[in-house]
């Protein structure tokens, strides 16, 4: 085959490779204002976090963070941030002590920020490095309509209930769709 050939077969092909990658770049212009940009917060850097960069680690399904309720069981028991574990502060330090790492990124809250303050200092003189007050609280997490469980909740976890819920939820559907097959 002739070098004339070889340029009469290859041209056809480089035509079709540079209207791709038009055709990429006028999507990539086209579609930028429009796609969020939608990336995690960081880890605990600071010692208040927005209730709303707590609901962006776990809406991206961050395993690596752990919320303590340090409010008392009763009102604990009657609404809570969904996955919040609960750890009075009168029993603080030594009940996170042996199950927690003390690397591990610690949101707190309680009745009010004084009480959230004071378990959050306790756990950083226990050696817990990313320890976090959520500021405003359940209080505040209620308002941005954040997953909720609890006696007195009569809502389902939403949708974006940790990405982990609904993951769940689908797959025990398909489950069930595999099984009435068989």
């Amino acid at each position: 085959m002739n070098n004339e050939t070889g340029d009469a077969i290859k041209q056809p092909f480089d035509e079709a490779h540079e209207r791709e990658e038009n055709t990429l770049e006028k999507a990539k212009v086209a579609f930028s204002d429009k796609l969020p940009i939608s990336t995690p917060a960081a880890a605990v850097s600071s010692s208040e976090v927005s209730v709303h960069e707590l609901k962006s680690r776990l809406n991206w399904g961050e395993p690596g963070l752990t919320i303590l309720d340090v409010r008392d069981r009763d009102v604990f028991d009657d609404c809570r941030i969904l996955g919040a574990m609960n750890t009075p502060v009168s029993i603080l330090p030594g009940a996170v002590q042996s199950t927690l790492q003390f690397k591990r990124d610690i949101y707190i809250y309680g009745s009010n920020d004084g009480e959230s303050t004071t378990a959050a200092n306790i756990l950083r003189e226990a050696g817990f490095h990313q320890v976090a007050v959520l500021k405003g609280g359940l209080e505040a997490w209620l308002k941005i309509d954040g997953s909720v469980d609890g006696v007195n909740t009569n809502t389902d976890p939403g949708p974006d209930a940790y990405n982990v819920f609904s993951r769940l939820k689908e797959f025990a559907n398909e489950r069930a769709k595999e099984k009435s097959v068989s």
